[in-house]
């Protein structure tokens, strides 16, 4: 066994602490990587950390490398990247994308990381996990050239999916969010932005991200006839009234929804690995830089956390860097 790494828990909901973490010596076909950031995902992360994931959910939402249990203790987390210090020499020296927790240094099998292109800054591929979501969501959302798509909830995940709708030749794309500093972060992706009353209508496409009843009976609302919402939100344990009466018959509207558990029937030929590396590639992409709103040091977390789930610390991804903590 190596010295003890260092790692964030979840001890409770509401309350997290750091950790020594047994670190193994890599063994044949695994990597030791060395963390250089982690980012921590305010939407599914913070719902994690206030112990509101259904228990008809527990199974469903653990992370690949998690320990514990739901609601706690449980390390949780799968945005990290790193350099990998020992491990096969294809591997060794290069930095590298992991579904790992916040952790200073970890050992996984070499399958499990993903080598970053030399193109994408290691402070930006933690977004990987987040752009993954968003081409999955758009694998499955197949919008066409020329459609008119807004975006409700400008967070991680509608802001990711944003910036990809961006590079689409001739599509109208408005980013629809109640906080009207969501707009700077619209036009550094290049796209439109509104608030929820002034949102453009008669859209083909509204792809749902803002986790509230508000902003799905919005979507609705924004919905050309035979228009579709892709719905992208998580709310843990709560329940979600829709508006399903009035017009929403007569103009045969659908509600599909969408996550990243799964690789999109769409793209039945591509795997796992081959939706992450692309969401690497489309990293290359500097505005992306957009979504990531602030930065804490590792030994911070125990106090970060609280303030992110809170949304006393607003964000939509936070990174941790490691610094010295590795």
């Amino acid at each position: 066994m190596k010295p003890a790494a260092r790692a964030f828990w979840l001890r409770s909901p509401g309350a997290g602490e750091i950790r020594e973490a047994p670190l193994p010596a890599p063994g044949e076909d695994e990597v030791l990587v060395r963390s250089l950031y982690s980012g921590v995902s305010r939407g599914t992360e913070t719902l994690v950390f206030r112990g509101q994931v259904p228990e008809s959910q527990h199974a469903a939402m653990r992370a690949p490398f998690q320990e514990g249990d739901f609601p706690g203790p449980v390390k949780y987390g799968y945005l990290s990247v790193g350099l990998v210090e020992e491990g096969p020499a294809a591997l060794k020296g290069r930095t590298v994308f992991c579904l790992y927790p916040h952790q200073t240094r970890y050992v996984v099998p070499a399958s499990a990381v993903t080598v970053v292109p030399d193109d994408v800054p290691a402070r930006r591929a933690v977004l990987a996990g987040t752009v993954e979501t968003a081409v999955n969501a758009l694998w499955d959302a197949a919008p066409l050239v020329g459609d008119r798509i807004a975006v409700v909830g400008g967070g991680m995940v509608g802001s990711s999916v944003a910036a990809l709708l961006a590079r689409f030749p001739g599509v109208r794309v408005q980013l629809v969010d109640a906080d009207p500093a969501r707009a700077a972060t619209a036009e550094a992706l290049g796209v439109g932005f509104a608030a929820p009353a002034d949102a453009l209508g008669g859209c083909d496409l509204v792809v749902h991200a803002s986790a509230t009843e508000q902003g799905l009976a919005r979507s609705l609302e924004l919905l050309r006839p035979e228009g579709t919402v892709l719905e992208l939100s998580w709310y843990g344990d709560r329940k979600v009234a829709l508006p399903l009466g009035e017009a929403f018959h007569s103009r045969r509207l659908v509600i599909r929804s969408s996550q990243v558990g799964t690789v999109s029937p769409a793209r039945a030929d591509r795997s796992y690995g081959d939706r992450l590396a692309l969401a690497l590639e489309l990293l290359a992409d500097p505005a992306l830089d957009a979504l990531i709103t602030g930065e804490s040091a590792f030994e911070e977390l125990p106090e970060v956390m609280p303030a992110l789930a809170s949304g006393e610390i607003p964000a939509l991804c936070h990174l941790v860097s490691y610094g010295k903590s590795a």
